[in-house]
């Protein structure tokens, strides 16, 4: 993955010029005063681990496994939020590893813990590096390793009479698919981190999909977890579901490396299904979308995918980019006459033939009855080739200087509409009032019978300093979250950069429940400090 920005350095493609015209013209975007400082010319401090320490690693891991190059550590310093990009196209390293370890087993993680337990050395693991919630980046520590898990890349077993699989944590999520696939199963999990994101975080984070309609998030898929702790492993999971007591999978599912590393996930698959059909549908406004969207994930027929972009998100993915500046350079969806004003919503369908073209027709008749509009193929089948593109698109907003950056929430159905004007009017009026005025765009991710999630991006100029710049309106937005009572993260985890809302939202005893948990299965507070568990209140 490209050390300063999103994924494949190869599928980078720059902003045309009528683009650049627009963002200076509407938002005030300039080029930054500065280039990106180059891989060549960053200067990482020299490790703070001691010579034995290094040696006693490799003695677990092997000598080749235990790396302090400075490449490697700039290559896992922080995650892939855009305050992380900035800092590392400035040169930022402070946040660095000191070393990069690459265990091959569940024994190698469970003896390079029980070593850092000793010497009191943290340890951050890492899979894909994808965070974009301050994940990647412990507080309060002397020195730390970044666990990177990618030795542990096999499809350990396939169980095709209950339909499960066994992984290891560091296998991406693209090679899970392809070895799945040689049995004739998926795991129908696509989030947009998809192509470089690993199982162990999906499990650790509680990734949810772009499919999550018809296959659940991927903590619902989990059904069995091996976990490594300086304390020892717990083997979780002897049935699908059981009473006896509550169910520890879900304390680890979440948690973010805070509790233990992650060793294995056995998860339950589905057969690849023969078809998969996208299509598009217009709505007049944002909240009969949402009304449509709620009367399907409450009385069906629910498709795999169902998404709903607001006004602004919808006339930004109607322009196309090389016809920006030029007449009709907002094109209808379908390609026809119609009006483009209104909302998407995007559906996508899988299964049989038969159960596709059911879904489909079902659907059709809730979303005319709510005031849909069918705009056919076209923009399903757009979106679903462009799934994975939005974070390259960012990384060309910010070298031309603009500053772009998402968050999302989730709330019941009743609070969504006040939750998301509740958010566009925190991020829009600190924005504005700091003198640059953003672009904010939403959309429904995530549907369930009670409650959807709202996912925000937000676009303006970047300001003096634009880490500062963008930390200001995200504090805002996170306490607009949780006045409107909504979650402080649907999908995107915790972190550093949530974990004070998260204490408010769970209140002062169920951070202390938390904290306690950590003593038992952490007593020296080395797996990935400051990450998720609120603080003990100051005495």
């Amino acid at each position: 993955m490209l050390w300063s920005g999103w994924g494949d350095p190869a599928k980078a493609a720059p902003l045309p010029e009528p683009m650049i015209g627009l963002l200076r013209d509407m938002l005030g975007v300039r080029p930054a005063e500065a280039p990106p400082v180059a891989l060549a010319e960053i200067e990482v401090a020299a490790p703070r681990l001691p010579g034995e320490a290094l040696t006693a690693l490799a003695g677990i891991v092997g000598d080749g496994n235990v790396r302090v190059d400075a490449e490697t550590r700039v290559r896992h310093t922080r995650g892939k939020s855009t305050p992380d990009l900035l800092l590392m196209r400035a040169g930022e390293t402070s946040d660095a590893p000191d070393a990069v370890v690459l265990p091959g087993s569940h024994e190698e993680v469970l003896a390079v813990l029980r070593l850092c337990a000793a010497k009191r050395i943290a340890v951050v693991p890492f899979g894909g590096g994808t965070s974009v919630v301050g994940g990647l980046a412990p507080r309060g520590v002397d020195a730390f390793i970044a666990l990177d898990l990618r030795r542990m890349d096999r499809l350990v077993a396939v169980d095709e009479v209950s339909r499960t699989a066994v992984l290891q944590p560091g296998l991406r999520a693209p090679a899970a698919e392809a070895l799945l696939a040689e049995h004739g199963f998926t795991l129908g999990h696509f989030p947009q981190s998809f192509e470089w994101a690993s199982i162990g975080g999906f499990a650790a984070a509680r990734s949810s999909g772009q499919a999550s309609a018809g296959y659940g998030r991927f903590d619902d898929m989990v059904v069995g977890l091996t976990v490594a702790t300086p304390e020892g492993a717990l083997d979780l999971g002897r049935a699908p579901k059981s009473a006896a007591g509550p169910d520890l999978r879900q304390l680890v599912l979440g948690s973010e490396g805070a509790f233990g590393v992650i060793t294995s996930v056995t998860v339950r698959i589905r057969p690849v299904p023969p078809a998969r059909e996208y299509e598009g549908w217009r709505f007049a406004s944002f909240d009969q979308g949402a009304a449509a969207l709620r009367r399907l994930a409450q009385d069906g027929p629910l498709p795999a995918v169902l998404r709903l972009s607001d006004e602004a998100e919808t006339m930004v993915g109607l322009a196309d980019p090389s016809a920006i500046g030029t007449p009709g350079g907002a094109r209808p969806l379908d390609g026809g006459g119609s009006s483009a004003a209104g909302c998407l919503a995007v559906l996508g369908f899988e299964g049989t033939p038969e159960n596709v073209a059911a879904g489909r027709a079902g659907a059709a008749d809730v979303l005319r009855a709510a005031g849909g509009e069918p705009l056919g193929g076209g923009p399903g089948e757009k979106w679903e080739r462009r799934r994975f593109d939005a974070p390259y698109l960012r990384d060309s907003l910010l070298d031309v200087g603009a500053f772009v950056e998402t968050l999302e929430t989730a709330a019941f159905w009743s609070g969504v509409p006040d939750l998301y004007e509740a958010v566009r009017h925190a991020l829009i009026g600190t924005l504005s009032g700091a003198g640059t005025p953003p672009l904010v765009m939403c959309h429904v991710s995530h549907v369930y019978p009670s409650g959807a999630s709202l996912y925000f991006t937000v676009v303006s100029a970047q300001g003096k300093d634009p880490v500062e710049h963008w930390d200001r309106a995200k504090r805002a937005a996170c306490d607009a979250i949780l006045a409107a009572g909504g979650t402080i993260s649907h999908h995107h985890g915790v972190g550093t950069d949530h974990r004070d809302w998260y204490g408010k939202e769970i209140g002062p005893l169920g951070a202390a429940v938390l904290r306690a948990v950590k003593d038992r299965v952490d007593p020296a507070g080395i797996l990935n400090p400051g990450v998720l568990v609120p603080p003990a209140p100051a005495r």
